[in-house]
């Protein structure tokens, strides 16, 4: 994909340095401009007409429009202090330049945005597309750091409109503009399709740990009706008991959020960002003192085998074992399950992330305060099909050794889409620093 989508592309005939070190070279005729030459800040405030306007937010898929009946996250009471955006207009975070996902937006709505933002406008011969794909190259890689003041990172409306940028002729930025048009649609088209693969990988996956968990690995085995409507039959030989009756306990963590220290002082605090579907995730979690650590856990302290399911939030039912020789302590944001020695605990796991266990979640799962919250006390009423012990490991290795492949597949696919952006970066940079000549 990535060969057929690259051209021989040229040169400019002659360059010149640009007196920036990560930047090098850029086309002879090309100029350096102060951003007051090329911006003006916009400061109209909606006041008390915010009822006419669509409120706006920057993601990192730009400039979004936002559900004010359907709201996703906090708004504030009232919206006067909010700054009016019309469309063409650029909207930049200023603050905690480091720390924010993307700090550029080109806006293509009328609406506002939060004061928090700074809102400017493009002066005449400046192409907005060019200018956008200039900033949001230089936000990739956080080229404005030597603009960064005081303890948040922050980025004074003095010192960006002292930045210099370097433009071509107006006609050469709608060249260069219309030209990543082009060949980032083909990229972002490419990435939707091995997105949409991936999905599709995972939907086979789930197929497959849902027949293995609910009709066994006999397809010619005598059927009969589990009596959960979630379900449905299940060989005849299997029994349906309660979750609770095949575990020690099934409670939640901790509720109140503690002081985080240093890794060096103090104890793991998992959370549901430390768990994925099927597996655990350690890449990232809190410590909290040693001292609350060892009251948290003087009555009961997760151990390997232990399962760790997501009770809150966008991954509500993700499940995992804990299988690490590490202490740590566990967050309100996770159910921890100990399972019984009659059952495996790899299989009560698959069980929970089927899609059966799915809609069990849906069901046992409150809302409160616009965040879903499972219910303890209802994933506890949860039926499951079982089978004896010997063949839910039967189970569980089948599961494992057909999803392998599965696995690998994915992960290449993710590779690719890696590379795909990868390249995307690549190719803006190259134009909208003048490395490459598109027209």
């Amino acid at each position: 994909m990535l060969k057929a989508m690259k051209t021989n592309m040229q040169k400019y005939p002659a360059y010149k340095d640009s007196g920036v070190e990560w930047l090098g070279d850029i086309p002879m005729h090309w100029n350096t401009l102060s951003n007051k030459n090329i911006f003006k800040l916009k400061k109209n405030q909606v006041g008390n007409k915010s009822g006419d306007y669509v409120l706006l937010s920057l993601t990192l898929n730009g400039v979004i429009k936002r559900d004010m009946e359907n709201p996703q996250g906090k708004f504030p009471a009232e919206f006067n202090t909010y700054q009016e955006v019309k469309k063409g207009d650029f909207i930049f975070c200023l603050f905690d330049v480091e720390e924010t996902p993307r700090c550029v937006g080109l806006s293509d709505f009328d609406g506002m945005i939060t004061g928090a933002y700074t809102v400017m406008e493009p002066n005449d011969n400046f192409d907005r597309k060019f200018l956008y794909y200039f900033y949001l190259n230089l936000d990739a890689d956080k080229r404005l750091k030597p603009l960064y003041t005081g303890l948040r990172n922050t980025i004074s409306k003095e010192n960006f409109f002292s930045f210099k940028s370097f433009v071509p002729p107006l006609s050469e930025q709608t060249a260069i503009a219309e030209f990543l048009d082009r060949k980032t649609a083909l990229i972002d088209h490419a990435f939707e399709i091995k997105q949409k693969q991936i999905e599709l990988l995972k939907e086979r996956r789930q197929i497959l740990i849902h027949k293995s968990v609910t009709r066994g690995l006999n397809p010619n085995v005598k059927m009969k009706d589990s009596g959960v409507e979630w379900i449905g039959e299940i060989p005849e030989h299997w029994v349906v008991k309660k979750l609770t009756f095949v575990t020690s306990f099934i409670t939640c963590g901790v509720a109140s959020t503690p002081t985080y220290v240093d890794s060096e002082i103090g104890k793991p605090f998992l959370s549901a960002q430390n768990v994925r579907p099927f597996k655990m995730s350690y890449e990232k979690f809190n410590h909290i003192p040693i001292r609350l650590y060892k009251e948290l856990t003087s009555i009961r302290k997760i151990e390997k085998g232990d399962l760790l399911m997501t009770r809150v939030g966008a991954g509500i039912g993700d499940v995992a074992i804990f299988n690490e020789d590490i202490d740590c302590a566990v967050y309100v944001s996770l159910t921890h399950i100990r399972v019984l020695n009659e059952v495996f605990n790899k299989y009560i796991m698959y069980f929970l992330g089927s899609y059966s266990a799915k809609l069990m979640h849906e069901e046992g799962t409150v809302h409160a305060g616009g965040q879903g919250n499972l219910n303890v006390n209802n994933l506890r009423k949860y039926r499951l099909p079982l089978p004896k012990i010997d063949e839910q490991k039967q189970i569980v290795e089948y599961i494992e050794t057909s999803t392998t492949k599965i696995a690998i597949a994915i992960t290449l696919k993710e590779q690719e889409i890696e590379k795909l952006k990868e390249y995307k970066a690549t190719l803006i940079n190259s134009a909208v620093t003048g490395k490459i000549k598109v027209y």
